[in-house]
């Protein structure tokens, strides 16, 4: 009995210091701590067959290069090879023949220039011709009278003269004034101005292409406005004559935008004939 407290007392003096060791170890101040062993990460299936794929695409093309690389390599050998083993009258014979091949391609793109070139320019003629065409066509239905038309012009209005009433000669020279100042397009009371156009007197008024027209007449004239009120306030001119010897009241206005709207029949001519 006596032989084993000593045992027990180192036993216990051991285990006492074991203990102070670790719990210095443990020490916050210290910063360190037990190392933990972490195991060691498995690669997964997944990206073992990924590698794999990336190594046999990897593999593939590079020999799919060194294949295209060969054969290219075998293809220039051949061709210097021809080249060389051909004599100097062929060759000559090869280059006579590839320079007349290329004069000819030369010479087709010439003729193919020049087609295009003509079917440019026809393309420019037909197009010219169309819009000339259409520019008559406009031109002559506006003076024909079988289009509406508007533009710059003056509005004019002549009431009922109280001296007498207007006659049909008074207002044609009205008219014809406003045609010397460059009227292109007319209309008097509804009633479309053309080159049959007549006017006569009637018993309520006047009388314009068959259709009766009372006061107050109203004229619409497209051109330039300046020119046209003036050939009607000229002094002595028809607008003067309607206020002296018909005591009637003329209002000349001028505006940037008059309509024009009323449109005349096609008129049949009997004699006259376009020449060809």
């Amino acid at each position: 009995m006596a032989m084993r407290k000593p045992e027990a007392d180192d036993t216990l003096s051991r285990m006492h210091r074991q203990h102070a060791k670790d719990k210095e170890n443990d020490r916050v101040e210290t910063g360190s701590f037990p190392v933990v062993a972490r195991k060691p990460k498995r690669t997964s299936s997944l990206d073992a067959n990924r590698n794999k794929a990336r190594l046999i695409t990897n593999v593939f093309v590079v020999l799919l290069c060194a294949m295209l690389g060969y054969g290219y390599v075998i293809q220039l050998n051949n061709t210097r090879s021809a080249y060389e083993t051909m004599s100097e009258e062929e060759l000559t014979r090869l280059i006579s023949e590839t320079s007349n091949q290329i004069q000819q391609q030369e010479q087709r793109r010439d003729e193919l220039q020049e087609q295009l070139n003509s079917l440019q320019e026809a393309s420019d003629k037909q197009q010219e011709a169309q819009r000339i065409a259409e520019q008559n066509e406009q031109t002559s239905g506006i003076l024909s009278g079988r289009l509406p038309a508007e533009g710059e012009g003056v509005t004019i209005r002549v009431t009922h003269g109280s001296i007498e009433a207007v006659d049909a000669a008074t207002m044609f020279s009205l008219i014809e004034e406003l045609r010397n100042a460059g009227a292109e397009v007319i209309a008097i009371n509804d009633v479309r101005v053309i080159t049959q156009t007549y006017i006569a007197d009637g018993e309520d008024g006047l009388i314009c292409d068959g259709q009766p027209r009372s006061s107050p007449y109203v004229i619409k004239a497209i051109g330039d406005s300046q020119n046209l009120q003036n050939a009607v306030n000229i002094a002595g001119g028809v607008g003067s004559r309607l206020k002296v010897k018909f005591g009637a009241d003329v209002d000349v206005t001028s505006s940037d935008l008059v309509k024009i709207d009323e449109v005349a029949s096609v008129p049949q001519y009997r004699y006259a004939k376009t020449v060809e």
